[in-house]
């Protein structure tokens, strides 16, 4: 039988960077140390006007392909997964197969999941792979949410960072190696908890959804911009992670402590201290790799399994759980061995 695992990741972020210190001269009245100490982000890397979650998703993956982990031509899927695509259509994947020089035979797709999106995708991947559609499939997860962002909205600009990443799904020579079991779901009764309200069809984008209005929080923003409810969000999280870990660990026969490195979402510092809590985790293996780039959205696990592997945590052999949750509302986990 055919097992899939994971062959290879690299990330992309852009070249600005816009710290704590910044968005405190900008907005005087924002206590920027409470929500550092919170979020546990004191800087985060921001797109540049016409750069798009594409532009940083092809950076990525031509980082990715310079390792020659295989040639070219034995690409033959490619999924995005992102909230902020460069159109409505067509989707990125196709323009992805062009210019990245991908043979006429690639299949491409996108997604619009996100903080769930990428265990989503390594889902799909795996799938692809061990029914021998494919035999080497790119997933790409990428976001630019900062676009969506209103610069005086408080409850969100400090959080999310931009960036992208590419990781390359193939054949497993061993199946200790495979990725998986994965448990997911969903519960969209939750999402006004995270949304943009207008710009689609349902809503279009107008000269009344421009028109701004500030909250109890002083946070402006319209219809226009990404809203968020935190306490719901982190209400969700604390009743839906837990079980969460508590049905992947069963369906994969391990224990807590069987698992070197629990790779969350990278929502926020105090989100993550706070589900290590819940699910009883040993804190010295919880990953933490937000500081620096904030909220990717689905590019947060792996940008955060990158950094884990560049500071020598992550070694050949050690089990991964991935847990992803948010808006949608969604979640999804697995277990994999590196």
């Amino acid at each position: 039988m055919v097992h899939a695992r994971i062959l290879g990741i690299a990330g992309y972020l852009p070249h600005r960077v816009e710290t704590n210190d910044d968005l405190a001269a900008e907005n005087p009245d924002w206590d920027m140390q409470r929500i550092a100490g919170k979020t546990g982000i004191v800087s985060r890397h921001i797109a540049a006007d016409g750069e798009t979650s594409l532009d940083l998703g092809l950076q990525a993956s031509q980082r990715l392909l310079e390792r020659n982990i295989v040639e070219l031509a034995a690409i033959d899927y490619v999924i995005v997964c992102s909230q902020t695509p460069d159109r409505w259509l067509p989707s990125d994947a196709c323009v992805v197969q062009h210019r990245l020089g991908l043979g006429t035979h690639v299949g491409a797709f996108d997604f619009r999941l996100g903080c769930s999106g990428f265990v989503c995708g390594l889902q799909l991947a795996k799938a692809l792979v061990e029914t021998s559609a494919a035999r080497n499939v790119l997933l790409i997860t990428g976001e630019t949410y900062s676009k969506l962002v209103h610069p005086k909205d408080r409850t969100v600009r400090a959080l999310f960072g931009d960036g992208a990443a590419a990781t390359l799904v193939g054949i497993a020579e061993a199946e200790q190696t495979c990725i998986g079991p994965f448990v997911t779901g969903t519960d969209g009764s939750g999402a006004q908890c995270l949304t943009v309200p207008s710009g689609g069809f349902r809503l279009p984008k107008s000269d009344a959804t421009a028109i701004e209005h500030t909250d109890a929080t002083g946070s402006i923003r319209s219809d226009d911009h990404l809203f968020m409810d935190g306490q719901a969000i982190f209400a969700f999280a604390l009743n839906q992670v837990p079980k969460l870990v508590t049905e992947l660990l069963g369906k994969a026969g391990l224990a807590k402590q069987d698992i070197d490195w629990w790779v969350f979402h990278q929502a926020n510092r105090f989100m993550i201290e706070n589900l290590a809590i819940c699910c009883g985790l040993e804190p010295s293996r919880v990953v933490y790799a937000m500081e620096n780039v904030g909220n990717t959205v689905s590019a947060s696990i792996p940008l955060a399994i990158e950094q884990s592997l560049a500071d020598g945590k992550i070694q050949p052999g050690h089990k991964l759980a991935l847990v992803g949750f948010g808006v949608g509302l969604s979640w999804n986990a697995c277990v994999l061995q590196w």
